[in-house]
């Protein structure tokens, strides 16, 4: 189990892996791939600024169709009370989706420098 950082989610929706590195590609088929309930918003709001075409749900449920991506069921709380101590970034995105891949000890698959640098479980 992986967890995808924003950015991944939509190069993956869009067919362009050329963007991902090896390790990333072999990390995204040797997991079950999940992502916090935040890309969602994140996503929409992409999409509501026009730096996306399709809508959050489009996008889910198509890569829920294709690469069997799952939506995170943990608590929003606990999730929120993780990003507490993750002043490293003051974007509460970033913050959000760390604090729930740290909740489940798991990898980030992420191309954020920052994210990387701070979440010892993130890669790329």
């Amino acid at each position: 189990m992986i967890y995808l950082d924003t950015h991944v989610v939509v190069w993956l929706y869009a067919g362009d892996i050329e963007r991902l590195s090896e390790k990333a590609k072999n990390l995204i088929n040797d997991h079950d791939l999940y992502i916090s309930t935040i890309v969602q918003l994140e996503l929409q709001y992409l999409f509501e600024i026009q730096r996306i075409t399709h809508a959050a749900r489009d996008i889910i449920s198509d890569l829920s169709i294709r690469i069997g991506l799952q939506v995170c069921d943990k608590s929003f709380s606990h999730i929120v009370n993780g990003t507490l101590s993750l002043s490293w970034t003051r974007d509460p995105f970033d913050r959000i989706i760390v604090a729930n891949a740290a909740l489940a000890k798991k990898i980030l698959l992420t191309r954020d420098q920052n994210i990387l640098d701070n979440y010892e479980n993130a890669q790329w």
